[in-house]
């Protein structure tokens, strides 16, 4: 029962924060530079014709009026024609989102697994070369940009030896098994920017749980290294680690943009950068809301995962 209790709480709050996320997008979108109606019928229109397009737009309408209107039309799933590509907006974003998703899933399986691999080696072997071969090129990954990362793996992977499509440049109606080896530079590029901060995370928490002193009584009980840390360490371990994928998830958002403009991914990112340059207001704002409920969603399967591991958090 306190589990549903703790899952219609977090249900609650996300309904509360998609609101006040979808003020604030309809609020951003309104203040943007340039007319609408003007990036339709060009700078050549008349008064005349551009007044009759804004009230066919709805663009004479209150703010508020437009606002709620706009917030209707979301939760029955009429999300509007697109201005630019003169198709519905829903299948549209719905169709660009699961290319997007596709590369942070798999971004994700690639990255997830083997950045808590290499934590768990580097804190075995801490203040050993591996351990410090880690620390630096997480460090430097860290660092690094995504589109610096992308643009150095197209000119050495993709250009110098011709190794891999130095475009993701597709049709974006295309099946995943003809887009494969398109997604193999961009997906590297996000497996390498999450997997240093998860592996810095993970060899973090690891190193502070093996401090615990019920660590210690394990090891002092005569269990191998190898149980101590597999089924004592590990687990309360990745409760953060948990928390930095949900916050990742956030960042692959973001990072996808950059990622999918560098290698031409047409994914809800570079649809939502377009419709940005051409003032196209429906899919700017689905995309935006579509993005942020897929960053609180991710955030509720994060509060999830982390009450399964530690009860404590129910209460």
């Amino acid at each position: 029962m306190r589990v549903f209790v703790f899952v219609g709480r977090r249900l609650l709050l996300l309904a509360l924060v998609m609101a006040i996320v979808s003020v604030l997008i309809f609020g951003i979108v309104q203040i943007l530079p340039g007319d609408v109606a003007v990036m339709i019928l060009g700078t050549s229109a008349t008064p005349a014709d551009l007044a009759s397009l804004r009230q066919k737009l709805g663009l004479d309408r209150p703010a508020a009026l437009r606002y709620a209107d706009w917030v209707g039309d979301a939760i029955r799933g009429e999300w509007g024609t697109s201005l630019l590509y003169q198709v519905p907006v829903r299948p549209l974003v719905l169709e660009r989102l699961g290319k997007s998703a596709v590369l942070a899933l798999v971004a994700l399986a690639v990255a997830v697994p083997l950045a808590i691999a290499l934590g768990v080696l580097s804190t075995l072997r801490r203040n050993h070369f591996l351990d410090q071969a880690v620390g630096l090129v997480t460090l430097v990954a860290v660092s690094v940009p995504e589109f610096i990362t992308g643009t150095v793996l197209i000119l050495v992977l993709g250009l110098q030896f011709g190794l891999l499509p130095p475009s993701s440049l597709i049709d974006p109606r295309a099946s995943l098994w003809s887009i494969a080896p398109s997604l193999v530079l961009p997906t590297l590029t996000l497996v390498l920017a999450l997997l240093a901060h998860m592996t810095r995370m993970t060899r973090a928490s690891m190193l502070d749980v093996l401090e615990k002193p019920y660590i210690r009584a394990a090891r002092l009980k005569g269990l191998r290294p190898r149980v101590v840390i597999l089924r004592h360490a590990l687990r309360n371990a990745l409760l953060p680690t948990v928390g930095i994928v949900a916050i990742n998830v956030g960042f692959l958002i973001g990072g996808i943009v950059v990622v999918e403009t560098v290698f031409a991914y047409p994914g809800l990112g570079r649809l939502m950068v377009d419709a940005v340059n051409h003032r196209d207001v429906p899919v700017i704002q689905m995309a935006a809301l579509v993005i942020a409920l897929t960053y609180a969603l991710a955030n509720l399967a994060a509060d999830v995962v982390y009450a399964y591991l530690d009860p404590r958090i129910r209460y």
